[in-house]
């Protein structure tokens, strides 16, 4: 349960603002992005909550299609010209569905304090997170207006999704920190590539997290050529929760995350040792989602995503051990080998 309560922040700088309302949109975020170099972490802050603006949109169940595309490339466009987003605001806040989480409502309404940050970063910084907002953006609306109800049509199609809402952001970590460290710029090459997978897995331990509560909206972004092999038909997916069938496909799936989230690990090890924060920034986000997919590998015909959901006593094991151990590739990758025992 989300405990966040809106206060009244007038008398806050727009930084305190920002820290306190990134507590709002994500519990995860707020704990993971204060373990990065002190000179990222606004940084990365920041260019999160303009991803998650974005997603309030595409969210939204009641804005129109032409209209969820007006306001995102409206909001690309903010990060792009001199322009303050009162307009914006005035117009977009009085269309956003009534049961929009307060926390991102408050965010809307207090986003020129959030574009004041971003103008105050170096024109790199603030050209990777255009260009991050930007093609997120393009994707997010070429999927809105191709919505999946039965599926996307094979795993292609589902890595490029992936790429366009998780991908994307691996790439704008990697180029900040790029900026940012000189030791990590020398393996730039091989990160990127790492970096896209590191989205994926990611993103795809949300996909089946969240089957259920896509399908209630009508949404299903599971692959068709993976379960059409096991006589799966995704358009009558609600009919086949407890198919043995069906728990074939997810374990696929599951296996398929697991590799890239492996990616995510050989990622992690490439980084400076010296910099522990970005280690364990990375550390914890695969943790979580390895324990997420153990969980879904042991129960398949779960009905909610809060039965798969992990114990606060295993993320805590997560975060304290990677902070002792962070610095040794050889200790992280026996922990995680034993964080990942039993995944196909």
């Amino acid at each position: 349960m989300n405990r966040f309560r809106l206060i009244d922040t007038s008398g806050h700088t727009d930084s305190e603002y920002q820290d306190y309302i990134l507590q709002g949109v994500s519990r995860t975020f707020a704990l993971t992005i204060p373990q990065l170099s002190k000179d990222l972490v606004q940084v990365v802050g920041n260019a999160y909550l303009w991803c998650r603006m974005a997603d309030t949109i595409e969210d939204d169940p009641q804005l129109a299609l032409a209209l969820k595309g007006h306001f995102s490339h409206q909001l690309a466009g903010l990060l792009e010209s001199k322009e303050s987003t009162t307009a914006w605001v005035a117009e977009l806040q009085p269309q956003l569905h009534q049961d929009t989480a307060p926390a991102e409502l408050d965010l809307i309404a207090n986003s020129q304090r959030i574009l004041r940050l971003f103008r105050s970063f170096s024109p790199t910084q603030q050209r990777i997170i255009q260009q991050c907002v930007a093609t997120m953006v393009q994707g997010m609306m070429h999927y809105q207006a191709h919505q999946p109800h039965s599926g996307l049509p094979n795993i292609p199609a589902l890595n490029d999704y992936c790429y366009h809402v998780a991908g994307i952001v691996g790439e704008m970590l990697t180029l900040l920190y790029c900026d940012y460290s000189s030791k990590l710029r020398h393996n730039k090459a091989q990160l990127m590539p790492l970096a896209v997978s590191f989205g994926q897995g990611l993103q795809m331990t949300n996909i089946l997290k969240d089957i259920w509560q896509d399908q209630g909206r009508e949404i299903c972004w599971l692959p068709q050529d993976v379960f059409s092999k096991y006589n799966i038909e995704l358009q009558d997916l609600s009919k086949q929760r407890t198919n043995p069938d069906f728990h074939r496909g997810v374990r696929e799936l599951v296996a398929i995350a697991h590799g890239h989230l492996q990616d995510a690990l050989s990622y992690t090890l490439m980084t400076p040792k010296a910099e522990q924060g970005y280690r364990n920034f990375c550390l914890w986000a695969i943790g979580m989602a390895l324990l997420t997919l153990k969980n879904i590998h042991k129960q398949p015909d779960f009905e909610h995503s809060s039965q798969i959901k992990i114990s606060r006593n295993k993320v805590k094991i997560i975060f304290v051990v990677t902070r002792f151990i962070g610095r040794s590739n050889s200790l992280v990758k026996l922990f995680f080998k034993r964080v990942a025992r039993g995944l196909p």
